[in-house]
């Protein structure tokens, strides 16, 4: 099969078509030929080096496929062979076939391109699991998005929206703050020019938010906790702004504030099955029904991982990049 490789950890041109042979199923997996596969942020670390691949993964990157299922035992499933999934994997997108836990796919919703449903498994297992079930966001709650217009970010704000609660989103230029606003956020917050503790302060009657969800942390966690609520929770997922913070944990006591981290990709099966199946009750239907959208800012071909790549270091995409296979 037709994949892309990491030749060595360095720039986006040491992603280098290849030659594999199909992965070997192990228990409880499915092969899906992969038809299109998202590119994440954790995906550009592991090629720095700086993202180790789990034990038994594959060395390939891409965590998350569209594709039809053309192996596997599917008995008791729901799924049959030729039916289209999405899926989020351990590594081994980056290719034309993809092992996949059959716990971890998910039906590509109604409607859907192979491409829009590539964009989904990664994002919303993590915003899932970070906002609503670390962070505990709860009905009548607000939340603050940092890096709005990221795939994760753009994620968090139409689901949270969509399920009722007041959003607001940082960003790095208007153009962008407009683009989470029309995505669901209350409110963007240019970070380059504006104070978004004094913003979301203002804006909530000095009252604060409930939830942060974090892919910056260094400097910026001291300021999150200048802009919680009491009973506060910041919701960790990244360090792109450094993995140290000096934090006032005065604060944290006297106000019960929490701080979470957390990694998706080395979690068990069962516990990634878990959000699986909370994202088909809860979030499957509001895809499925128009209120929340994929939002994919360019396609490539497989073999131009690089040129994908460098576009998601470039910082200027609104939403998802995703490889076409088929």
């Amino acid at each position: 099969m037709r994949a892309i490789e990491i030749t060595q950890p360095g720039k986006p041109e040491v992603l280098q078509p290849c030659e594999r042979p199909l992965p070997v199923l192990k228990d409880g997996e499915i092969l899906i030929r992969v038809h299109a596969a998202g590119i994440n942020r954790p995906d550009v670390l592991q090629r720095l080096g700086h993202y180790p691949v789990p034990p038994g993964a594959s060395d390939l990157p891409g965590l998350e496929v569209a594709g039809e299922i053309v192996d596997g035992i599917l008995a008791g499933s729901g799924f049959a062979k030729g039916d289209m999934v999405c899926a989020l994997v351990q590594g081994g997108g980056y290719a034309e076939y993809c092992a996949a836990p059959l716990a971890q796919c998910l039906p590509v919703p109604g409607g859907l391109s192979a491409v829009e449903a590539a964009s989904l498994p990664e994002t919303f297992f993590t915003v899932w699991t970070n906002v609503f079930d670390r962070a505990g966001l709860s009905e009548g709650e607000t939340l603050l998005v940092q890096g709005g217009t990221s795939g994760i970010g753009v994620t968090a704000i139409q689901l949270a929206s969509a399920l009722g609660h007041r959003v607001f989103a940082t960003a790095g230029s208007d153009e962008k703050c407009r683009a989470c606003e029309a995505l669901g956020a209350e409110r963007g917050i240019n970070y380059r020019n504006e104070d978004f503790v004094a913003v979301v302060k203002d804006l909530t009657g000095g009252r604060g938010v409930d939830v942060v969800l974090d892919m910056v942390a260094g400097d910026y966690v001291a300021r999150e906790i200048d802009c919680l609520t009491d009973d506060g929770r910041i919701a960790l997922i990244a360090l792109l702004g450094g993995a140290k913070a000096n934090v006032d944990l005065g604060q944290v006591l006297r106000r019960r504030l929490s701080i979470s981290g957390s990694t998706l990709r080395p979690r068990p099966v069962a516990f990634k099955a878990a959000i699986a199946q909370k994202l088909r009750e809860r979030a499957w239907p509001l895809i499925e029904q128009g209120r929340i959208k994929p939002v994919i800012y360019k396609t490539f071909p497989l073999e131009e991982a690089a040129a994908a790549h460098a576009l998601m270091e470039s910082s200027t995409h609104v939403g998802k990049i995703v490889l076409q296979v088929v």
